[in-house]
C-alpha cells in the first residue's frame, strides 16, 4: 500500500464519501416517498416511479442492500483515512483523521443528502431505483443471507417478516388528507368528500321525513279528495295506505298516475293497479349502505321502520345526495318559513326542525347524536313539557320556549352560542 501515491488514495476516499452520501440520500429519498403519488405516477408510465414501486413492494431486501452498501463504503473509506494518516503524520494523526473523517462524513455523507432527499424525494430516489434495481438482482444471495440472520434476531422479539405495516387508510386518517390538500382540492369540493366519508356515520333516521309530515293518498277518503290530492301533490312518488300509513298498500309513481287521468275514466280500481310494492328501512342503515341498497334495489324513495316493524318516516334518494352537495330540490326560503331571523340576533324556529338542518343553515354545533328535531332535544334536556317563557342552555346556545302546543314545543327562540372567557365550560 505504501506505493499508492496519496493522490490516488485521497481520490479513492472522495468517491468512497460520494457513494456513502449516495445510500444515504437515496434511502432517505425512497422512504420518505408519497406512497400514493408514487402509485399514481407509475400508473402514469414514470421508469422510475415503477422500478421504486417494485423495489418499495419488499423494503426489507431494499434496506439490507442500502445498508451493506453504506456500511461498506463506509468501512472502507475509514479504513483509507488511517492508511493516509498513517503516511502524513504517523500513528500521531490517526486520531485526528477518525475525527476529521467522521466530521466530514456526518455534513456531506449524511446531513445534506438525506436532507436534500426529504425535502425532494423524487429527484433522489427515481434516479437511484435504476442502479438498486440490477444491484439487488446481482447480490441478492448475500442481502437474503443478511436479512435471514437479521430476523432471527428480531424473532425473540415478536417481529415476522412475513407481516408488514398497512398502506390502507382509515377513515378518519383520509379525513385528514382531505383536510390538509389545501389549495389542491377546492373547498366546496373537500366539503363534498368529507360528506361522503360521513355517509357511514349518518343513518336513515337522521335525515328521513318524520311519519307526521308524510304526505301520501289514503284509499278511505272519498275519490274527489284523492284526485284533488293527486292534482296538487308537489311529489313525484307518495305512499298509498288505508287509514293510517301503518297500513300502506305501497308506492305510488305520478308518472304512471297522470296518463290515466287524462283518459276521463280513471277510478281507484286502476290506481291500485299501478301502485309498487313498498321497500321498507330498518332505521339504523347508515346512509352509505342504503345509497348501495337504493342502486341494488334500483328504487328512489322507501319507508322508514323501528325495530318494531312500525314507520317512522320517509328517506329518499335525493335526501342522500343532498347530505353529500348540499340543497338542490328544496327553495332555500323554505328553511326561512321555519327558522327566521330576529332583528336582535336570535332565531324564531319551529320545534319541527331538524337538527341537522338546523346546524348546516346557520353554521351551528347542536348536538345530533340523540333526537333529531329541535323538539325532542328539548324535552330530552328537561325531561319534560316546558312551559312557554321556559329558558335553558344547549351546547352553550339560549333557548326560549316560545309557544307549545299538542305536548311538544312549536316555536322556541334561540340565540347564537354564548362565548365564555378564559375557554372554560
Amino acid at each position: 500500500m505504501n506505493e499508492i501515491p496519496l493522490s490516488v488514495l485521497f481520490g479513492a476516499l472522495v468517491v468512497l464519501l460520494l457513494l456513502s452520501g449516495f445510500f444515504s440520500g437515496s434511502e432517505t429519498g425512497l422512504m420518505t416517498l408519497n406512497r400514493y403519488r408514487l402509485r399514481h405516477l407509475a400508473e402514469k408510465g414514470s421508469p422510475g416511479a415503477r422500478l421504486a414501486a417494485r423495489l418499495l413492494d419488499q423494503p426489507d431486501r431494499l434496506i439490507g442492500l442500502i445498508l451493506l452498501g453504506n456500511n461498506f463504503v463506509n468501512i472502507l473509506a475509514s479504513s483509507l483515512t488511517t492508511l493516509i494518516a498513517l503516511r502524513l503524520g504517523g500513528e500521531g494523526a490517526v486520531a485526528v483523521g477518525a475525527g476529521l473523517l467522521t466530521l466530514v462524513v456526518l455534513i456531506f455523507a449524511e446531513v445534506a443528502p438525506k436532507t436534500l432527499a426529504a425535502l425532494h424525494p423524487e429527484r433522489l430516489a427515481f434516479p437511484a431505483a435504476f442502479i438498486y434495481t440490477p444491484l439487488l438482482k446481482l447480490l441478492a444471495p448475500v442481502v437474503w443471507v443478511i436479512n435471514t440472520l437479521a430476523y432471527w434476531v428480531l424473532r425473540p422479539l415478536g417481529v415476522d417478516r412475513k407481516t408488514s405495516a398497512s398502506l390502507s387508510l382509515s377513515t378518519e386518517e383520509l379525513r385528514t388528507v382531505v383536510n390538509e390538500a389545501g389549495s389542491l382540492i377546492p373547498r366546496r369540493h373537500q366539503e363534498m368528500l368529507l360528506s361522503i366519508l360521513d355517509l357511514e356515520k349518518v343513518t336513515v333516521e337522521d335525515i328521513m321525513i318524520p311519519r307526521g309530515e308524510i304526505v301520501g293518498i289514503d284509499v278511505e277518503e272519498s275519490w274527489e279528495e284523492i284526485l284533488r290530492r293527486l292534482e296538487e301533490s308537489p311529489y313525484t312518488k307518495m305512499p298509498v295506505y288505508r287509514h293510517s300509513i301503518d297500513n300502506v298498500i305501497g308506492m305510488l309513481h305520478m308518472r304512471q298516475v297522470l296518463p290515466l287521468m287524462h283518459q276521463g275514466s280513471f277510478s281507484l280500481e286502476q290506481l291500485l293497479e299501478v301502485v309498487h310494492k313498498p321497500y321498507f328501512i330498518p332505521e339504523t342503515t347508515s346512509l352509505n349502505q342504503q345509497i348501495l341498497n337504493f342502486q341494488k334495489a334500483r328504487l328512489r324513495i322507501g319507508l322508514v321502520v323501528n325495530e318494531y316493524g312500525d314507520i317512522e318516516g320517509l328517506v329518499t334518494l335525493e335526501d342522500i345526495l343532498e347530505e353529500i352537495i348540499g340543497e338542490f330540490t328544496t327553495d332555500p326560503q323554505d328553511m326561512f318559513e321555519e327558522i327566521r331571523p330576529q332583528e336582535d340576533g336570535s332565531y324564531l324556529v319551529e320545534g319541527g326542525v331538524h337538527i341537522r338542518d338546523l346546524n348546516r343553515g346557520l353554521g351551528w354545533h347542536l348536538p345530533t347524536d340523540g333526537p333529531k328535531t329541535l323538539n325532542g332535544l328539548i324535552l330530552e334536556y328537561l325531561e319534560a313539557i316546558p312551559e312557554p317563557g321556559t329558558s335553558l342552555l344547549i351546547a352553550d346556545h339560549p333557548v326560549e320556549i316560545v309557544q307549545v302546543a299538542e305536548n311538544k314545543v312549536k316555536v322556541a327562540r334561540i340565540r347564537p352560542k354564548l362565548h365564555r372567557e378564559g375557554g372554560g365550560d
